[in-house]
């Protein structure tokens, strides 16, 4: 990477840690100006420098105005190049996760059972792209003992170019579906993209865990010499109503999980955690204390309302089960349903969704958004969450479970006040 890197990261260890944003930036940051499709973040530098930046990276020439503003070819560049450059000196595991559902909630899991036994870093929220991955790699301090990384992506070629990033030494995919397919090119595409990550790591003679109940991945599990498969012999779903109950080596837990979808993400964090000589008794105890406050599966309880908000991705796969779960509570039941981005053949994806939120006798299904509007029962469709919202109050909600499912853009959580 040459003298310019060594040079940058000899000012990173004078820092205090890296920022991209002036408006979270911390004393004694290095601020990096990554420029978006609509601004110049290089204009950004003397403000990073007023609120306390050390130093300021910028790819302009023209906004070198103190002798604390460093001058790149390119920051994004330069960001994930650093982050490589830090990573190479961390000697100790990092385990990528990505897959099309439940990465982040397996991440979640996955950090809450090793942070029972280790020092962890992982990634929060979800900093799982191409300015998220080398950031989270910079915040990698010298007590930590196992590194998390989740990765995202849309397009073929995205994972291998974080894993030439973060170089994992463990991986997981949890599952393979149709997430993306618009943009993967279709399920093969999907396919190809993320076994990315078990491509570098069978040629860095990584360790994969395999889920065996995800056919695509268990026969790719022939690649390697040694996987590690789960979910474990000993681990059982016992109940998935309210929540998922599980018995590992005949132990018996109670979580604040919802959704039998989830057992696959449970058992994820149960196989690593023994992978790592987590022991059963924490293994259980984390898993019991885990609950989602990320949009995410997240319960809200509002009197005689039950609220599943999941309003933070959706694709065809993760809302059947999501369909499912609902239809299996008692009581009401009310599905509010928005758009699912980046999917292929979108109308009859749609209108399968609805087809089979009917036939699983849910009794009230209301739509929000342009791509389920096509096709959806206009006299429960709404062009706006203004309008949901006035739709919403003529039900009767009580004793009810409420489901929000939506991708990011529909920003199905900001109707939350008008249900509770």
């Amino acid at each position: 990477m040459g003298d310019f890197i060594e040079f940058l990261y000899s000012r990173f260890l004078l820092s205090d840690g890296v920022s991209i944003d002036t408006r979270t930036i911390e004393p004694n940051n290095l601020f990096f100006s990554i420029s978006g499709p609509n601004f110049n973040a290089n204009q950004f530098a003397e403000e990073a420098l007023n609120k306390g930046a050390a130093y300021a990276v910028v790819d302009d020439e023209e906004f070198v105005t103190d002798e604390r503003i460093i001058l790149a070819e390119d920051c994004l560049k330069a960001l994930q190049d650093l982050a490589s450059f830090h990573r190479a000196r961390f000697k100790r595991p990092v385990l990528a996760i990505t897959g099309s559902n439940g990465k982040t909630t397996t991440k979640e899991l996955v950090s809450k059972v090793l942070s029972e036994s280790y020092i962890i870093h992982a990634t929060k929220g979800n900093y799982n792209n191409h300015i998220g991955v080398p950031l989270t790699l910079l915040h990698i301090h010298p007590q930590v003992e196992i590194a998390i990384i989740e990765m995202g992506a849309n397009h073929v070629g995205e994972i291998a170019s974080y894993c030439e990033v973060a170089k994992p030494t463990h991986g997981l995919i949890t599952n393979i579906g149709r997430a993306h397919t618009e943009t993967f090119g279709g399920i093969e595409g999907v396919i190809r993209g993320k076994s990315e990550l078990f491509d570098y790591l069978r040629k860095n003679d990584g360790t994969v865990f395999i889920n065996d109940d995800d056919a695509v991945l268990s026969n790719m599990s022939k690649r390697f010499e040694s996987p590690i498969h789960f979910p474990d012999s000993d681990l059982e779903l016992k109940s998935s109503i309210p929540s998922v109950t599980i018995s590992l080596d005949s132990a018996i837990q109670e979580t604040q999980i919802i959704g039998k979808y989830n057992f696959s993400n449970i058992a994820a964090a149960v196989s690593i955690g023994r992978y790592f000589e987590v022991s059963d008794s924490r293994i259980l105890n984390a898993l019991g204390e885990y609950s989602s406050e990320n949009a995410r599966s997240q319960i809200i309880k509002q009197g005689s309302v039950t609220i599943i908000l999941d309003a933070y991705n959706a694709n065809p796969d993760s809302m059947k089960v999501a369909l499912e779960n609902l239809s299996e509570n008692d009581g009401n039941k009310v599905a509010i349903l928005g758009d699912m981005n980046e999917v292929e053949n979108s109308d009859s994806q749609h209108a399968e969704l609805l087809d089979y939120a009917a036939q699983l006798g849910i009794e009230s299904i209301l739509t929000v958004g342009d791509k389920i509007g096509r096709i959806a029962n206009a006299e429960n469709h709404s062009n706006s969450k203004e309008e949901l919202v006035e739709k919403i109050k003529s039900i009767d909600l009580s004793n009810a479970t409420v489901l929000l499912k939506a991708s990011r853009s529909i920003k199905l959580e900001s109707i939350l006040n008008s249900i509770t």
